[in-house]
């Protein structure tokens, strides 16, 4: 008995080893988990355990045993590490935050996902900046940052490349991106990505052709760096105003989401020339436009955001900045071929959708087929490498927002609610076959992560973990 239990715990120590979910979307950013999870579950059914957690919108990061998590409890910004087996939590560390960040009304300040390349892990605040720590919660290295200026806080999370930290900061004012180095912190690069506004999209490692390259999408355009010192390769135009979702590829073909009001062709938001809005709108005729000063409907709605460097008034650098953005936004799915550089926007685009498209959620490509959920539950597949449509907005009956993102293992594709309803899909069906509703009773805004035939789902209080 004594030698059966050694074996099975040699045999699970290797198991635990050989699949693991190291960032935001997993290996490679994809999405795609291991093992053959549950297609039926609740807090009944398949459920292996369920624990408390304090709220927080990352997803879990995972190493072996090991399940990484941000959160913010009594008023302190932490990582925290649970066991993946039992879900009990091994330790937590708080960082030195001197003031918290705002967010969005149904947002987080802990919303960044941790990273890791096994030895370190990596969490990232906009409150604090980038933590290096190793598994058993020693502080490594800490690298402080400024706070983003952004109303909405901080979303886009840390990825591991190269033996680097990549950081994007796409925000209203001195937008940048930054590449530490895993072992220390050190700065290795530097972008400045002034020209682009607030995003929150999480940068990816497109893998192909035997190179890697690193592509972030942003406020109008798709842009791709190289990975040892940051320098551009291609540029692909005809994104939204704001970039929520993240990149997917499948090999040599990119695919790139975008959609955010004003965008749509019925929908686009227009600002007259300054002069003649200042004629108007200029009650005070200081020069500068407040809050009050610009008419009730959609410009005043967006001020905040009119208002880059949140000094409670807009210049005319910002109201054409702006007026820019929104006369160029393009709300659209679309995908790149490899080997391109320079402006790709006409020659490497191969295909474009412009309907049904998802606001935040990230799709995912599942049996060479590209997955997304709009919100309000439409539902659209497409071929990945033609983008010819196998079925178009069709309804999930599960209504709500999808902030989370798609994941897919054993031929199924997992898509949930903020509700917390998670649908899963054939992804072998040409029509949408929905084959199960998983009703979490509880808010998800979290992407789930598969792991060795194990979904992990963070609700806005629990972290639970399901499997047969």
């Amino acid at each position: 008995m004594k030698h059966l239990r050694l074996f099975l715990l040699i045999v699970t120590s290797t198991a635990l080893a050989e699949s693991n979910w190291p960032q935001f979307r997993g290996e490679g950013g994809l999405g795609i988990g291991t093992g053959k999870p549950p297609v039926e579950f609740n807090a009944q059914k398949n459920v292996k355990w369920q624990v408390e957690v304090p709220f927080g919108h990352s997803s879990p990061c995972i190493w072996q045993d090991k399940i990484a998590l941000t959160g913010l409890d009594a008023g302190k910004l932490i990582t925290l590490c649970l066991s993946r087996t039992d879900g009990h939590e091994l330790w937590r560390a708080a960082a030195p935050a001197e003031k918290v960040e705002g967010a969005h009304r149904i947002g987080s300040p802990a919303t960044p996902t941790c990273c890791t390349d096994g030895t370190h892990l990596i969490a990232y605040f906009g409150s604090y900046g980038v933590l290096g720590y190793d598994w058993n919660g020693k502080v490594l290295w800490q690298k402080p940052l400024p706070p983003p200026i952004v109303e909405f806080g901080t979303s886009a999370s840390p990825i591991i490349a190269d033996g680097k930290v990549i950081i994007v900061a796409d925000q209203d004012v001195g937008s940048y991106m930054i590449a530490l180095d895993v072992k220390t912190g050190a700065q290795v690069w530097r972008v400045d990505r002034s020209e682009f506004r607030r995003s929150f999209s999480t940068p990816f490692i497109w893998r192909h052709d035997g190179i890697e390259e690193l592509v972030v999408s942003g406020s109008l355009w798709t842009r791709s760096y190289d990975l040892k010192d940051g320098k551009q390769r291609w540029s692909a135009g005809g994104m939204a105003r704001v970039s929520n979702t993240s990149p997917t590829a499948l090999g040599d073909v990119l695919l790139v989401c975008g959609w955010n009001m004003g965008g749509d062709p019925d929908d686009r938001v227009e600002m007259e020339a300054f002069d003649s809005f200042m004629a108007a709108n200029d009650a005070d005729k200081n020069g500068t436009l407040s809050e009050m000063e610009f008419p009730a409907g959609p410009l005043r709605d967006r001020f905040t955001i009119i208002d880059a460097d949140k000094d409670g008034k807009v210049t005319q650098a910002e109201y054409d900045a702006m007026r820019a953005i929104f006369a160029q936004a393009a709300n659209q799915l679309f995908a790149i071929k490899a080997g391109g550089s320079g402006d790709i926007t006409e020659t490497h685009v191969i295909w474009r959708q412009t309907k049904h498209l998802p606001y935040v959620f990230s799709p995912v490509v599942a049996n060479g087929r590209l997955f997304t959920v709009k919100g309000g539950g439409l539902a659209s597949a497409y071929d990945a490498k033609s983008g010819s449509p196998l079925f178009q907005g069709e309804r999930l009956d599960a209504s709500g927002e999808y902030y989370a993102s798609a994941v897919t293992a054993d031929g199924h594709v997992y898509v949930t609610s903020q509700r917390g309803v998670i649908s899963v899909l054939d992804a072998a069906s040409d029509t949408l076959k929905v084959l199960a509703r998983n009703d979490m009773r509880a808010p998800v805004f979290a992407s789930p992560a598969i792991v060795d035939g194990v979904i992990y789902v963070r609700t806005n209080k629990q972290l639970c973990a399901f499997g047969h």
